[in-house]
Parts: structure tokens; sequence; C-alpha cells
């Protein structure tokens, strides 16, 4: 399978050249997305169960993560099993690298920070500028009670993004993925990759509309419209002014 794999996958890219990145290494990606299938006991045993399609739909996902410049050996994408369907998914370290790289302002940093019981957050507006002081205390194993996102250009500019523990936890309520053993064993690395997409939205990027298929692809899985919208419909079940029937079309 592997070696069959790999010449698909590398036919289908030489095909595509024009849509990667510039300098892109099809040679390497190709062999470090095959690595990581043959170290994957998981993505192993979903080619094997779904056979063709398996195969078809591992390769898929491979090649979104190409058009964006995401190596999954480097832990900067994740193709992650859901039934028969293979969800191709931008790590936190990816959405950062494409931050970086297709942002028409250029980018000096960007990352995002859990906030705990204890440290010193504080957002500020200073003459009609907003800002944030953050000042954590060493080795706090506190609760979380909330994240942050800061993005700061090589301008001196920032843009930054706060969510609350109680908006993540919303967040979370609305992914396919929400019982998922990312979310139950890593809650404060998936809470950062959330505001971190938050900020993200809020950029101006350059990229073609392959890039932005495979972008959008891949953060489709965390949003899903049918959670969301039970979700709402859920907390706002005992208020007399939400109308259930604004989600008809949603749902259908």
């Amino acid at each position: 399978m592997a070696n069959d794999l790999s010449t698909v996958l590398s036919a289908e890219l030489e095909e595509q050249r024009a849509a990667l990145p510039v300098g892109f290494n099809i040679q390497r990606f190709v062999q470090n997305g095959i690595a990581l299938l043959q170290g994957n006991d998981t993505l192993q045993e979903y080619a094997g169960k779904y056979g063709g399609e398996g195969v078809l739909q591992i390769k898929q996902g491979m090649v979104r993560g190409a058009y964006l410049g995401l190596d999954f050996l480097n832990g900067e994408a994740y193709l992650v099993p859901y039934g028969k369907q293979l969800n191709f998914m931008p790590s936190y370290k990816g959405m950062i690298k494409m931050a970086q790289r297709y942002a028409t302002r250029p980018i000096k940093s960007i990352y995002a920070k859990c906030v705990r019981e204890g440290d010193d957050f504080q957002e500020i507006i200073d003459h009609g500028e907003p800002s944030i002081n953050f000042k954590a205390l060493p080795f706090n194993n506190g609760n979380i009670i909330g994240v942050f996102a800061v993005c700061q250009y090589q301008d001196g500019g920032i843009v930054y993004e706060v969510m609350s523990r109680d908006e993540v936890e919303k967040c979370r309520k609305s992914s396919k993925a929400k019982n998922s053993p990312a979310w139950n064993q890593f809650w404060s690395e998936m809470a950062k990759k959330t505001v971190l997409r938050r900020l993200c939205k809020s950029l101006s990027i350059d990229m073609d509309a392959k890039a932005v298929e495979a972008m959008d692809s891949g953060l489709e899985i965390e949003t899903d419209v049918r959670e969301q919208v039970a979700n709402e419909i859920e907390e706002n079940a005992n208020q007399e002014e939400f109308v259930v029937e604004d989600f008809v079309d949603v749902i259908e």
C-alpha cells in the first residue's frame, strides 16, 4: 500500500505543482507522509478496513496538507478517522505556520497562552489602543480560566483574541470531535488552538483557491454546524425570543 500511495501522491503533486507553496519539496513531503502512515496503526487500520476508498481518502488528506505546506511527520497536520470519513486537521503548530506564511502583513511572532487561577492578566485600553498584560505564576498548575492569542507584526502593531473557559467549552461542544482523546487528554492545547483559530480569522491572508479549500476542509470538523445549532437550541430553550425556525434551513 505504501509504495502505491507514494507513486500516486507524487504524481498528483507534480501535476499540481503550481498550486503548492514556493520552494515546496515534493519528494521530502511524500517520504514524510509515508513514514507517518507506516508508523500510525490507526491509519493503517483505517486503510485496511475501507480498502481502496480508505487509501484514496488518505491521499486526498495528504494533498490538502501539501497545498498548505504542512508536514504531517512534523506534527503540523493530522489525518483523523471518524467512521468512514477521514478528516484533515491542521495542528496548533500548523496554524502558526500558515499565519506566518500567508499573512499579507509580515508577522514577527504569533502564539497562544492559557491563563490559570493566580496569574495576572489584564486587558488594557490606553488612549484608545487596546493591549494586554500577562504575568504567569511560575510553575502554576491552577485551573485554566481562559486563553488568549497574540499576533505581533514586524512593524510593531499587534492584534489579539481573548476567550473565557466557558467560551472555549462552547466551541468544543460545537465540534464533531468534542469527545475526542485530544479534548479529553489535552484540553489546554486544544483551547490554545481554538483561540488561535479565532485570531487567525481576523488576519488578512493571501492564498490561492486550492489552499483556501484545504484550510476550510480542515476546520470544518472542528466547528460542525449541526452541533452548533443543537447547542444554541439547548442553551436558549427557555428564552421566549429564541425562534427555532431560524435554523431549519441550516439543519436540513
